[in-house]
């Protein structure tokens, strides 16, 4: 009896030990420094991408686009300031957080090889590449410690050079645009003699207060980055008040209109005219700069004000919802086919959906010399969205409305204003889905719809879904008869995508092809003469380590008859024979208003699939697991009635069709499966933990957790949390920690920015599970916002997450022995 006792205590011990060597592995102190996860995994983040490409309007010349496939840590830690919805870098008056371009080449489609461009500065570190309209030149800005500046590249001599001496300031967006004659910009600059920085003192000179006056209502998102108080506000001044200048070529620069808070400064299509947007006070500490008042005015190219077009007021007040706008005049913008006529648009139901009106939006035109009053060119059912200019007899206009899922495209004659109906459908339908009209460039280097003889444009679809899966294609559309031609269609085993029309009449198109195991290449087709494609680059295979991975497109059926669909990789080598495999499962929900649209195919088997392999569950198949990847998660809500009404029950469901859809197939294991997601995916894992037993552990990035802390809605919620409190408390996987009985890593950028998702949201739950004894671990990422990009960050992400997978997917049997052994040492 003595020795079974002591047998037994031994044991305990044992398991204790075991136990306490986990737990210590496991402790928020165990890891002062970054960790590397295996060679097969690092591999992943420090192989350089396949560069990108940006043809020139004449589609003779190719810009390639080199960058690197991360960033660093000590590049991601460098000064910022976070005010008024931005993220600024206070040393060179530019937004931080970029990721900068480090080399350009040009190619002609006829040259064998492509030219390095000369003169491009020791350290690259390029951004906002615009073609001049000739096509002549190309135009970037390079950010240094101190200052962004300008550079334009000669491209007959692939030859880049330093324009003038100014400092741009770039910290609300483009800082130049070019001028129609491609010999002069208008050019966003730091202004002379701005004076130093505001001096800032710790001792406050009183509270920050906010008031409300009775019957205004705010019922912003929750924003982040927002301004806070009267030091925020003279910092945000500074930092981005700009002059706007016309520069020219030779770095001489005259100014236009007075130094001031820059939103916008866009030339005429003709040259002769610039609008700009200035925002100005009162500022707010409740939405961003967007929503600050804004002034919009017209300039004479010399200088001189011509017209003040609008004052809007602060937007604190818009409707919170995808149909909600601003009142008043909205979204200004250049006619693209006209010398110098600007448009905008006007609600007529005071911005917000749910007030009844046949018509929600009127446009307007307004013609330089800007003297006459405005008239009215178009009446939208929905909100109006866009127009595609044409010519004088044929332009297209675009209105939406997300309530029912509904786009409606016209045709419209600019001579009179008469409209037609082009499309009337549902944007859920993706099989559907015409394309985008092809556009060219005209006089004056703007793009417009390229008009063919007969009314005919080219359509180009780069996703092309069908009942096949995804299969682009380019046809021909008669603007008049409504009928269309399908020229080409991408077939298998190719996966080729329409990315340029290069010539519309002889219907020579660019295309990237891609196979499962090759990356894509752009080759030159011509749709008329049916030969076959001539390629133009040769990029290699960015992973060769990943070559032999077995990828098979899933199609299977939840228990209400949606259909689903889901990317299955295996590793190289595997035959089923060997028995199921640990999975790991990797999903972003989505909502839909039909349960015909949720059941469309997504997604193609022949893509190439490997683009940043590192930042989902795909890696993770070097490690020995079944990828259940983009595993289809809709969340369906017909007629009236709301999505998430079933969120959960349609949550688990569509996550366990896709596990039983793998069992079926004898390559998962149904008793080693993990689920993971960022951000809404995230959100998603602690909900399928929560309300589910079909996983032994999952993994949650840049989540959001606690429904009440986005009381006014979130994602696609528009019902606030006072109208539907007991769907905010059901889906909020805070709200039930004291359900999760599997183990769930939570891991967060600690300077996330993205609405909703406060870093809070993770370190609450977090503290929740705690204290409801789950096995829990909350890795917070120095300086990363919503998406992680430092590489150091990203090895160690990827070390979490292997470590976790290893420790309770693959090896659930021992997880769970240790975490046993713990409450036999606790005595619990």
């Amino acid at each position: 009896m003595l020795h079974n006792l002591t047998t037994i205590r031994q044991s305990r011990w044992i398991l204790l030990i075991s136990w306490l060597a986990f737990s210590v592995a496991s402790n928020a102190q165990d890891v002062p420094t970054y960790q590397t996860p295996p060679k097969a995994l690092a591999d992943l983040v420090t192989m350089p991408p396949t560069p990108t490409v940006r043809m020139s309007s004449k589609g003779d010349m190719m810009l390639i686009i080199e960058q690197p496939t991360v960033t660093t840590i000590d590049e991601l830690s460098q000064p910022e300031l976070k005010l008024a919805g931005l993220r600024l870098n206070p040393a060179n008056n530019g937004p931080s957080r970029v990721f900068y371009i480090t080399g350009l080449k040009l190619k002609n489609l006829t040259d064998k090889e492509a030219k390095p461009i000369a003169g491009l500065p020791a350290k690259p570190q390029l951004s906002f590449i615009q073609w001049s309209p000739d096509q002549t030149k190309v135009a970037f800005a390079n950010s240094t410690d101190t200052q962004i500046e300008f550079y334009i590249v000669e491209v007959a001599t692939a030859t880049a050079k330093k324009v003038g001496s100014l400092a741009l300031n770039a910290t609300l967006g483009a800082p130049f645009q070019w001028l129609p004659d491609s010999k002069a910009l208008i050019v966003k600059a730091v202004p002379a003699g701005r004076g130093p920085a505001p001096q800032l003192s710790r001792v406050p000179a009183g509270p920050t207060t906010q008031e409300n006056v009775k019957g205004s209502r705010g019922q912003a998102p929750t924003f982040q980055d927002l301004l806070k108080n009267p030091v925020d506000e003279q910092q945000f001044a500074y930092y981005t008040t700009a002059q706007v200048v016309r520069m020219g070529l030779d770095g001489v620069a005259t100014n236009i209109g007075p130094a001031g808070i820059i939103l916008s400064a866009e030339p005429s299509p003709d040259g002769q005219y610039v609008m700009i947007e200035t925002v100005h006070t009162p500022f707010s500490y409740l939405v961003p700069v967007r929503r600050f008042p804004i002034k919009t005015e017209v300039y004479a190219v010399g200088g001189s004000l011509v017209k003040t077009l609008n004052d809007s007021p602060l937007q604190e007040s818009v409707p919170y919802s995808r149909d909600g706008v601003a009142t008043g005049p909205r979204d200004f913008n250049w006619r693209a086919d006209t010398p110098a006529s600007i448009y905008y648009t006007v609600a007529q139901d005071n911005g917000d959906p749910k007030t009844k009106a046949d018509i929600r939006d009127k446009v307007f035109l307004i013609d330089a010399p800007f003297s006459a009053q405005p008239k009215e060119i178009y009446a939208a059912q929905f909100r109006f969205e866009t127009f595609d200019w044409g010519n004088e007899s044929m332009a297209l206009a675009t209105e939406r409305w997300w309530q029912n899922r509904k786009t409606i495209t016209k045709t419209v004659n600019p001579t009179n204003w008469q409209t037609a109906t082009l499309f009337d459908r549902s944007y859920e339908d993706r099989y559907t889905n015409p394309g985008q009209p092809d556009t060219k460039h005209n006089q004056y280097g703007r793009e417009v719809l390229n008009l063919l003889p007969n009314n005919e444009i080219l359509m180009v679809n780069g996703q092309g879904s069908s009942p096949e899966g995804d299969r682009p294609f380019v046809s021909l559309l008669n603007l008049k008869t409504k009928q269309t031609r399908e020229l080409w269609r991408s077939t298998a085993p190719l996966f080729e995508r329409p990315i340029a029309v290069l010539d519309a009449a002889k219907q020579v198109i660019l295309t990237t092809q891609e196979t499962t195991e090759e990356s894509p290449n752009y080759f030159v087709r011509n749709l008329k003469a049916r030969i076959a494609p001539v390629q133009v680059t040769f990029f290699p295979h960015p992973y060769p380590q990943l070559k032999g991975i077995q990828k098979k497109q899933l199609r299977y059926k939840r228990t209400d008859g949606v259909e689903l669909t889901a990317m299955l990789y295996l590793p190289a080598g595997y035959k089923k024979e060997q028995g199921p495999l640990p999975t790991f499962l990797w999903a972003y929900p989505a909502e839909f208003k039909s349960k015909d649209a949720a059941s469309q195919i997504s997604g193609s088997p022949y893509q190439f699939g490997w683009n940043r392999p590192f930042w989902g569950a795909a890696a993770f198949v070097t490690m020995g697991y079944a990828i259940l990847d983009n595993a289809s998660i809709p969340i369906v809500g017909e007629g009236d009635k709301e999505p998430n009404d079933t969120y959960v029950e349609q949550l688990v469901s569509s996550a366990k069709a896709a596990i039983d859809e793998g069992v079926r197939l004898g390559v998962v294991d149904s008793s080693r499966v993990g689920v993971g997601g960022h951000s809404y995916g995230a959100f998603m894992t602690a909900n399928l933990l929560t309300h589910s037993k079909l996983f032994k552990g999952g993994i949650a990035r840049s989540g959001a957790y606690n429904r009440t802390l986005t009381p006014f809605g979130f994602q696609n919620e528009q019902r606030s949390y006072w109208q539907a409190p007991d769907v905010y408390n059901n889906m909020s996987p805070f709200m039930n920690a004291d359900k999760m009985k599997t183990p769930l890593l939570l891991v967060h950028g600690e300077a996330d920015n993205n609405t909703g998702t406060f870093p809070i949201q993770s370190e609450r739950y977090y503290n929740a599970l705690k204290g409801f004894g789950a096995t829990t671990r909350l890795v917070f990422m120095p300086y990363e916002s919503h998406h992680y990009d430092a590489k150091e960050s990203l090895l160690h992400m990827l070390w979490e997450m292997n470590g976790w997978l290893d420790k309770y997917v693959k090896n659930p049997t021992a997880a769970g022995q240790a975490n046993k052994a713990g409450k036999l040492g606790s005595g619990k």
